[in-house]
């Protein structure tokens, strides 16, 4: 058996993410720099960011259980692991300096890559068991809630009552409790015969095969797009709105 197996269908559902990131900058940065207002902070919009951000945590589940079929094959893994990591800290180093009061002290790579590791666990259980314990982890912050989490150094567990502010905050509970979720499905969607509808195809079409294409380079266009957005969009803030 291949030590990877890519479904399309799940390329496809990260590309739309990433794509979905994109555009959530787009409008984040062109309010940041005075072209619009009101609509990067607006309640929709907001919910429209977390619901990317759910769709990649549950994402983390499927793959995982998809690539490992209960056995971790330690050098994808680990590999992969890193490179979340790594980038997960670059991402606080530079939100640090970009934004000492907003900076992104737990994000979405953070708790992907502790989602990863906990997710790690679970690969030779049931999906009953993903299952039950991921709903615990989705139901423990709306019952559990205390300031003594109310500092960075505590807040990313997921249980303070007013979290520091950051750009972009995606605490272990509840959201693993999605990845756990993706597992659970996963590993159900397995069993059945049908799955080999989803598995890659050879020649996908155009539409398709970019939009799979964005979903297995999901990592690098998110570390690459605001960077590449804010040298276009700060500039012509200073040229059309001075």
């Amino acid at each position: 058996m291949a030590e990877f197996q890519r479904v399309l269908a799940i390329d496809i559902i990260r590309g739309i993410a990433i794509g979905g990131v994109v555009l959530f900058h787009v409008v984040w940065d062109l309010e940041f720099a005075g072209f619009i207002d009101g609509v990067a902070r607006h309640p929709a919009w907001l919910m429209f960011g977390r619901s990317l951000a759910g769709t990649f945590m549950v994402l983390v589940g499927m793959s995982l259980a998809l690539s490992h079929r209960g056995n971790i094959h330690w050098g994808s893994f680990s590999r992969r692991l890193g490179k979340i990591i790594l980038a997960a800290a670059a991402i606080t180093a530079v939100t640090r300096l970009a934004f000492p009061t907003n900076f992104v002290y737990f994000g979405i790579l953070h708790a992907i890559a502790v989602a990863t590791l906990v997710g790690a666990l679970f690969l030779g259980t049931t999906a009953s068991a993903c299952l039950a314990f991921g709903s615990l982890v989705l139901a423990l912050p709306l019952v559990l809630e205390s300031p003594t989490f109310d500092t960075r150094w505590l807040a990313w567990i997921g249980f303070a009552a007013q979290p520091p502010p950051s750009n972009d905050f995606v605490p272990v509970f509840p959201w693993i409790g999605l990845t756990l979720l993706g597992m659970a499905a996963m590993k159900w969607f397995s069993a059945w015969p049908s799955k080999a509808r989803l598995a890659q195809e050879e020649h996908p079409g155009n539409l398709a095969g970019g939009i799979a294409w964005m979903g297995k380079k999901s990592l690098l266009i998110y570390l690459i797009h605001q960077p590449i957005l804010l040298a276009i969009i700060l500039p012509l803030s200073w040229l059309l709105l001075e």
